[in-house]
Formats: C-alpha cells, structure tokens, sequence
C-alpha cells in the first residue's frame, strides 16, 4: 500500500512539474511571438534603471524609455565600457522630425507623393511620430586623453530611433551626421601671400561679411551667405518654399550607415575618433544637381571622387593606382599598420577641420582669396584644391592617414588642428539614402532628404553612461 501511495505521489508530482514547465514553455512563446502582451511600461521602466541609463540626464532618460515603450524589436543599445572606468556622456542629441522643412521622407508633398504609401518617417507604428537619441560618450582607457576635445580621445556614439521604416530597393539605407555650422572665425593678421591663416579671416574678410544683411557675420556667430539671422528651413504645410531653405553653412561627419528592424527601430553604433573624424569631398556639391541651375544645366554627376584627388581644379590620380583594386579593396578603416606603407592612402575624405578650412576660403575669405573669382561653385573647387595642398606632402592631391597624423606636422604647424572637437558639431541628421555612387547628393540643399534632425546638448560636468567592461577593448 505504501508503494503504491509512493507512486502515486511521484506520478502526481512528476505530472504537476511537467505541467508547470509546459505552462512556463508557452508563457515564454506566447511572449516571444505577441510583444504586445509585454507591458511598455515595464519596458520603458526597466531601461530607466539600467547601469548605462540611470545617471543621464532626464531629457535623455526620459527619451530612451520613451522609445522602450513604443513596439519595438530590440530596446535602446546596452552601452558598455570600454576602460576600466565608466564611460562618460559629455553630449546628446534629441531627434524628431520637427526642425527641417518637411520633404518627401517625412510627409505627403502635393503633387509629388500624396498618393504613394509612405514608407520613411512619421508613418511607422499607426503614424507614430519618429523620435531618437543620440549618446555621445568618452572611453577613459588608460594612457588616452580624457577631454573630447583632444584628437587623440576615443568616443562611442549610441544612436536609438523609434519609427523608421526598413528600406528596401537599391540597397538603401539611413545614414546619421554630426553636423557642423561654420561660425565666422577670428581676424588675424594674413599671410606673407596676403591668404588668411589658419582658422582666422582677414580685417578685409571681417568688414566684407559684416556688411551684408543685418550684420549676423561677426565672430562667434553662425555664418550666413545672406548677412541675416541664422535660418533653418523650417516650414508647415508647402514644399518648397523659396526663402526658407537654410542660409547657414554646414559640413557633416557620417557616422555610417543603417536600416531598420521589423517594428520600425533603428540602433547604430559608432566610434568617433582621429580616424573617422573626416568628412566626404566637397567639391562634389556643385554636382548634385541641388545648387540653382544646376539640375536644368545637366551638371549632375559630372564630377565624382571615387577616384581620389584634389576635385576638378586639383590633382587628377591614375584609376589603376587609385580606385578601388579587387585585389586590394581600398579600406578606410585600415588606418593603422607596423608597415606605415601599409596604411590605406587611397582616401576620398579629409579631417574634417580641414574641411572647414575649404569652406571658409571658399565662402568666408571672399577678399583674401581669390577675390576674382564670384562664382560660388568655382571658389568651392579652387577652395579645396588650394588647402589640401597646404597638408598634401606627396603632391598627390589625397590627404593619407601618414599625411593626417595627429603627432605630425602640416604647413608649419600641428596636425591636430585638422580635427574638429566632437562639441563642434552642434547639429545631428539622418538622410535615406540609395546607392548611386555618391556621398553628396542629400545635402544639396541640405534637408531635402532628412528623416530626423535634432540640437546638441552639452552634459557639464560630464555623467557615467556605460556598464561594467565588454569583452573586446580595442
């Protein structure tokens, strides 16, 4: 009789336990295969508490589980410390959709897309808004600078967007910007040749710019090709609307590119460093089509830099030395190697101070160079030609990574003024793009292929934002 309770107990017991696992099995598919029976709010709470997440500021906290608690594939990218010590966030963007002249990639343009099914921003998740972040975070490594500022500091960037749809023909995808706005620099005494020096203008420069519109253009300010306030875009209900693209004068950094996951999210990692802090040619723009006349004169895509070189009025490179060998696919992450001869030189950007360096010859020093030339487009090629020859060493008309070494010299002085501060960059974007080929066309004019667009926030003193180390600690 024992026996038999005895195994009868054990039955029952063995009967409840496979049940209970059954039950957990399907409470964990069920789960799986339904997010929406998960609580948002549980979502948006547990990323809140998170070790990278908890010590941000509220805006910032507040936006990530934000995008937790929308549906989405994966929560906001886990951001781990690279260093012994926490990573610090010293700045962060806030994106939307609402600061940027609307386009056909964030809204219905009559007589353009009104009838087509909308499959970019503001459409996603039952016409949810599209919002993001960006955290902008400094590794501590030892031995490496611990201000941003310095060339020499590696930073992570984290970029989280809730409501993009996932591109699908041409092998298309996002791409994200740190933006910069040129402001007008300091006036300096010139050159012996009567050029400015280095991230300065000249007394004849200053009074030139200052003249025009209402006088925006004193140091320290945003420039403006107009003289007036700085001006952005921003319209409701048209498109386009003369006057209102902006008249400031930017150049964007790429922080690579992206698609979407199946509910609409977007996660992007990226490191900001002396090796990716270039930005692509300019002189391509006045081949974009986007410039006035352009377009109607059939002066898009006549000029491309996926040869290397110094742009039409520069240096012109062999495409079997240059371009891209199948052999040897050129590789602009192969910035570093014992045998410095092996160290990519085929670039196509250059640092992304020295870009600035060509917009401001080209747009800004309008007496101190080249005051013969008015044409926009011409001073952009003679602009970029003349400055990077100031840093080329080889003649080539190709900035290399020997060339850009920030313990290096260029033009008498060092090669850390090539690279713009991560806190330069007072602007973020994300363009959709498609694959033809060429860097610049989205940015002529500059928001016409927008997506998302927020303001820099600066985070003083900075705050830790990262969990214990990762297991790869390049």
């Amino acid at each position: 009789m024992e026996h038999t309770r005895d195994t009868v107990w054990t039955g029952r017991r063995r009967g409840l336990l496979l049940a209970v696992f059954a039950l957990a099995t399907m409470s964990v598919e069920a789960l799986v295969a339904s997010p929406t029976r998960a609580d948002p709010r549980r979502d948006g709470a547990a990323v809140n508490r998170r070790g990278d997440v908890r010590n941000l500021p509220a805006a910032l906290r507040e936006r990530l589980g934000e995008i937790a608690r929308r549906p989405h594939t994966f929560q906001p990218i886990t951001a781990f410390s690279e260093a012994p010590d926490p990573s610090q966030l010293f700045q962060y963007y806030l994106l939307d959709t609402n600061n940027f002249q609307p386009n056909v990639f964030t809204a219905k343009i009559p007589g353009i897309n009104e009838t087509a099914i909308p499959t970019a921003a503001n459409a996603a998740n039952g016409g949810l808004p599209t919002i993001g972040a960006v955290r902008v975070v400094i590794e501590p490594k030892p031995g490496l600078p611990t201000d941003p500022a310095d060339p020499g500091a590696f930073i992570d960037m984290f970029t989280d967007v809730s409501g993009l749809f996932v591109i699908n023909n041409e092998s298309g995808w996002y791409e994200g910007w740190m933006i910069s706005d040129v402001r007008v620099p300091p006036v300096a005494p010139p050159r012996p040749d009567g050029t400015a020096q280095w991230a300065t203008i000249t007394q004849e420069d200053a009074d030139a710019i200052a003249a025009l519109g209402t006088g925006q253009n004193v140091t320290g300010n945003f420039f403006t090709f107009d003289g007036n306030p700085p001006r952005t875009g921003i319209a409701t209900d048209v498109f386009p609307v003369p006057g209102l693209q902006p008249n400031i004068l930017p150049h964007p950094v790429s922080i690579g590119t992206f698609n979407a996951q199946q509910q609409s999210d977007v996660h992007a990692y990226w490191e900001f460093n002396r090796g990716t802090n270039w930005i692509f040619p300019h002189y391509e723009l006045p081949f974009t089509g986007g410039v006035p006349g352009t377009f109607a004169a059939g002066l898009q895509y006549d000029v491309s830099s996926r040869i290397p070189g110094s742009g039409p009025e520069g240096v012109a490179n062999d495409k079997l030395v240059y371009g891209d060998n199948p052999d040897d696919p050129r590789d602009p992450d192969r910035t570093e190697a014992a045998d410095p001869a092996q160290k990519e030189f085929r670039n196509r950007f250059i640092p992304s101070a020295l870009d600035q360096e060509v917009l401001l010859s080209a747009f800004v020093r309008i007496r101190s160079f080249r005051r013969e030339v008015t044409d926009p487009g011409m001073r952009l090629l003679l602009a970029f030609a003349h400055e990077i020859a100031r840093v080329d060493q080889n003649g080539d008309g190709v900035i290399s990574f020997n060339e850009a070494d920030i313990n290096g010299t260029s033009d008498g002085l060092s090669n850390r003024r090539l690279y713009l501060p991560p806190q330069a960059f007072n602007r973020f974007a994300i363009t959709r793009e498609i694959n033809d080929g060429m860097l610049a066309p989205r940015f002529a004019p500059s928001q016409r292929a927008y997506v998302a667009t927020g303001s820099v926030v600066l985070v003083q003193p900075s705050v830790p934002a990262s969990f214990p180390q990762d297991a790869d600690n390049r």
